[in-house]
């Protein structure tokens, strides 16, 4: 691995752990802080909503600055408000914490998109994007049972002290390895901006918070889906979850690989497409145990073989707003989180069992599929016109 990702790597880390910890923290913080287990869940919409916050923001107010200054900075802020999720005394304070924990996570994949693609080798783009959403990976294979584990035996303050010390040390190597590189020369950003005023833009923006929305679908009520369908016990959903990591490790990698050898917009088409076809496979084979253990690992690769590819795909349709681009798609990322546990959750309330939430996510990717499809006609369509400008002009 090239040391120089490695910083964006250990920073992936520490944003997965904190993100995604909070789904199994959150009867410990119920509990101690007296709450509902739904209040807590309010915790996990207090990061999204951070995320979309602060990822268009940080980016504007930064852009001007290095990158590797914007991303030291953006570690700081991080590190801070995990250290004041650790001391939060009370829920109202907590959800302060989670909402300000929330704000440096898009721009610093956004930010950090970018750099990998510049200090990547040629033609390996996507591949050194896909190094950086590893840590993501990692953190749903050890870092999240590893805060679970240690939040229900132990304190979950101490699971947010551990993501502060991952934050130090993310520092400290951003500080040592990732190379200097200079910035934006020229900035404009009203310029900048005008990429949201590209159809390009909405189309992307929707196919992401649209069609991810179908992997939280699943991923949101994977606990009981496994305990109430396919019979496993409470104690076997940590493993079940780490084996959904190794997925998620697996597929990320295959994603890099299928954005480089083809394009972007047809690796999103046609993984997006898959998961729907994946997602409907679940809902019909979970009361099997083998099956259902089977379909986590392939629904876990599905689903984050698609981040290289969509963070890809927004900085190359964003000549002048890379980083602006990049941490919107992070932004719709987090939109999909809350829409995917929001209409995953609708069945469920009217009475169906814990199978329909992956119907809904496949009905979810398949919206998302056809976006991509339409960008994909759209750049075809665009680049005949501008073939077609060129002949004229010659002729």
């Amino acid at each position: 691995m090239n040391k120089n990702l490695l910083p964006l790597t250990l920073g992936g880390l520490g944003i997965g752990i904190t993100e995604f910890v909070m789904m199994g923290l959150l009867p410990d913080i119920a509990k101690d802080l007296k709450v509902t287990i739904p209040q807590a869940g309010h915790l996990i919409s207090a990061y999204a909503l951070g995320v979309v916050i602060g990822a268009p923001l940080l980016i504007m107010i930064a852009g001007k600055y290095p990158p590797k200054k914007i991303l030291m900075a953006l570690m700081i802020m991080f590190t801070a408000f995990n250290a004041f999720s650790a001391f939060a005394p009370t829920f109202d304070t907590l959800f302060i914490a989670r909402l300000l924990s929330g704000l440096p996570h898009g721009a610093f994949f956004g930010v950090g998109s970018v750099v990998a693609s510049r200090i990547a080798e040629k033609g390996k783009a996507a591949q050194a994007v896909s190094l950086m959403f590893m840590g993501l990976t990692i953190a749903n294979i050890l870092g999240v049972p590893l805060g679970t584990f240690i939040g229900h035996n132990f304190s979950w303050r101490i699971s947010f002290a551990v993501v502060v010390l991952v934050g130090l040390v993310t520092l400290l190597s951003l500080k040592l390895w990732l190379p200097a590189l200079e910035a934006a020369k020229n900035r404009d950003l009203k310029a900048e901006l005008s990429f949201f005023k590209k159809r390009e833009a909405w189309i992307i923006i929707m196919m992401i918070s649209i069609g991810t929305g179908g992997l939280f679908t699943w991923y949101s009520y994977i606990a009981p889906l496994m305990t109430d369908v396919a019979g496993f016990s409470a104690d076997a959903v940590t493993y079940i979850l780490m084996l959904a990591g190794v997925g998620m490790l697996v597929g990320n990698y295959i994603g890099g690989i299928l954005a480089d050898k083809f394009s972007p917009a047809k690796a999103s088409a046609a993984l997006l497409l898959a998961m729907a076809v994946t997602l409907t496979i679940v809902h019909y084979i979970s009361f099997s145990q083998p099956l259902a253990l089977i379909m986590t690992f392939i629904t876990g690769a599905v689903a984050f073989a698609l981040a290289a590819p969509i963070q890809m795909l927004m900085i190359q349709s964003a000549k002048g707003s890379e980083m602006l681009a990049a941490s919107a798609s992070q932004a719709s990322f987090n939109i999909g989180n809350a829409l995917g546990a929001f209409f995953g959750g609708l069945p469920l309330v009217y009475g169906f069992d814990y199978t329909s939430p992956a119907y809904v996510g496949a009905a979810m990717a398949l919206v998302g599929a056809f976006f991509a499809i339409w960008l994909i006609k759209s750049k075809a369509t665009k680049g005949v016109a501008a073939s077609k400008e060129k002949y004229a002009m010659m002729h």
